[in-house]
């Protein structure tokens, strides 16, 4: 019995502070070769959505439409804001912004060729979808997507700015 205590106490406060793991110190490029520190992201007091994404990777782009589609509204009533963080490979990064043109996404899209930012989360698959809260904790994460899945982000958001 204590050893099954002991694992639910472990695993409580792995999932607690997982769920709070502040933006790593990792320097990013925008797609106009910006360089972005993402320990410093910040949406003026509000949530933000981070969005891990590659070119090749058809859910990612399924979700990134959908949310588009979305976007408009979400940010008139919650302001929130989207870095869609592309995880292609440098070769392949000029790829992107095309991609980004032909779907017509407003989201700041970042560049993450050597995959820092990716590993500093332990991302193994995409798309790879996190909620940052105003004070730049990780406060939500969510692995794929599957048609309807913006909407449990929406109301991540609408829950944050609540608190």
């Amino acid at each position: 019995m204590k050893k099954i205590s002991l694992l639910i106490c472990l695993f409580a406060v792995l999932a607690w502070g997982d769920a709070f793991a502040q933006l790593p110190a990792v320097t990013l490029k925008t797609i106009d070769g910006q360089s972005v520190k993402m320990d410093t992201l910040t949406n003026g007091g509000k949530p933000f959505i981070i969005d891990f994404f590659a070119t090749w990777c058809k859910p990612c782009i399924r979700e990134l439409d959908a949310i588009a589609e979305v976007y408009g509204d979400w940010q008139e009533e919650t302001g929130v804001k989207i870095f869609a963080v592309s995880i292609d490979k440098a070769q392949n990064a000029q790829k992107v912004k095309p991609l980004v043109s032909n779907h017509g996404w407003e989201y700041e899209v970042l560049l993450d060729s050597n995959e820092d930012f990716k590993r500093a989360f332990g991302v193994q698959m995409i798309p790879y979808t996190m909620i940052v809260d105003a004070k730049g904790n990780v406060a939500y994460k969510h692995i794929g997507y599957t048609d309807g899945d913006e909407n449990e982000l929406i109301e991540k958001i609408r829950e944050l700015i609540a608190q």
